[in-house]
């Protein structure tokens, strides 16, 4: 249980900084641009902050509970397993349905998709090396 606790915490930090890594650069900046009528125009870290670490308990605990089914015969292969999935339906979808509803810029949303496949990889190659379930 301290492992957990310990991963999901490190792994909300990762999601946090990752995503500012990831937003705030000058290139994701300009291509962003294209969301700045609807954008906030200022942010809420304590918010920010909370919810990236409810993700990382969430993203750890549905990691242990897919475990025995994700395929691979290492923790590093699960891990990846289940970053794919996780992209899939976090980032992919999102992206989807970017596509559909807003003119956003092909580089746009290609961006969204490859920096949402390197933090969803990070993400789940962290908890694939630490994270074992009990018993």
């Amino acid at each position: 249980m301290t492992t957990y606790i310990i991963v999901a915490v490190i792994g909300g930090i990762l999601f946090g900084v990752l995503d500012a890594v990831i937003n705030a650069n000058p290139m994701a900046q300009r291509l962003f641009q294209v969301y700045a009528p609807i954008a906030r125009t200022s942010l809420n870290p304590a918010a920010g902050i909370i919810i990236d670490l409810v993700f990382g308990f969430v993203m750890a605990g549905v990691f242990l509970l897919l475990y025995q089914s994700l395929p691979g015969s290492s923790g590093l292969l699960k891990g990846v397993s289940f970053a794919l999935i996780a992209w899939f339906f976090r980032v992919v979808m999102s992206v989807a349905s970017q596509w559909v509803m807003f003119r956003a810029p092909t580089r746009t949303l290609l961006y969204s998709l490859a920096t949402g496949l390197g933090e969803m990889l990070i993400i789940g190659i962290l908890f694939g090396l630490t994270l074992r379930p009990l018993g």
